[in-house]
């Protein structure tokens, strides 16, 4: 599985294999992120002068959207902020807590949303209360795998096309009710193992060009976290990052968060809300 670049996120070239140590220094340097913010890196410092640079402002209130990956056990009937029972146990409460410990005086509210089993239209039935309502700065989206393998076990009969249009219009719904919202697209992924088989291709491979088209139209910042994983099963087999294919395991998780906090990081002033 490609994402059609020459250069991975990690930065290896696709025709060549990365060594171990070449994939481990380029986790640490995404784990590395904790130094980085308490340097100005993902926050704005006091005083600096330089918060128009920064994707997360201090203050901002943050919202991770998506299906069971986002979900990640989450206790839906705790709707405080920063509440590790409310992020669940996943990427989205382990890139949350990095950025509490780095700034713990920046002020921001994290929020997760997101519900198991969710396709894009679910997100639209449920997106006034569980996103406008909350008037993200920050909202971050990672949807799309179900709206694939429902379809590839007979249980949804939409297209790709459908999924795009309804990601498209998702996107414009948000910008004219939130002008300011910065938006992170995350780009859907699977390996193959588990439920994942030869089945799943060519076909899936549509769905996170599809994200990318929306993200790229839409001015978001993009997380390749496709590409981040075909890189990581390269030095560990893909049970080791995908539990089945698709759900992540601890191991999984962490490197999405980091991969998370990179691509928020490096945009920076570039994103476009």
């Amino acid at each position: 599985m490609t994402t059609g670049a020459n250069t991975s996120s990690s930065g290896f070239h696709r025709s060549t294999s990365p060594n171990r140590r070449q994939f481990v220094q380029a986790a640490a340097g995404a784990a590395g992120l904790a130094a980085m913010a308490s340097a100005g890196t993902l926050f704005a410092q006091p005083g600096s002068g330089r918060r128009g640079r920064f994707l997360i402002q201090p203050g901002a209130t943050v919202l991770f959207q998506g299906d069971s990956i986002t979900d990640a056990g989450r206790k839906r009937d705790d709707n405080e902020p920063n509440s590790q029972p409310a992020m669940g146990d996943g990427y989205a409460w382990l890139a949350a807590a990095e950025m509490l410990v780095d700034r713990p005086d920046a002020d921001v509210k994290f929020y997760n949303r997101g519900i198991s089993g969710n396709k894009v239209y679910q997100l639209a039935e449920r997106w006034q209360q569980d996103c406008l309502d909350l008037k993200p700065d920050v909202l971050s989206i990672l949807i799309g795998v179900n709206d694939y393998w429902h379809k590839h076990n007979g249980q949804y009969d939409d297209t790709i096309e459908v999924y795009e249009n309804d990601y498209r219009a998702l996107v414009k719904r948000t910008k004219e009710a939130l002008p300011d919202v910065k938006l992170v697209v995350c780009e859907p992924f699977v390996l193959k193992v588990g439920a994942v088989d030869d089945t799943w291709f060519p076909d899936f491979e549509g769905y996170p060009a599809a994200a990318k088209r929306v993200a790229d139209e839409a001015g978001a910042v993009w997380v390749p976290f496709q590409s981040m994983l075909d890189d990581a099963a390269k030095i560990a087999p893909p049970e080791y990052w995908l539990r089945d294919g698709v759900h992540p395991t601890s191991a999984g998780a962490t490197l999405m968060a980091h991969q998370w906090l990179r691509s928020v990081r490096r945009a920076g002033f570039r994103a476009r809300g």
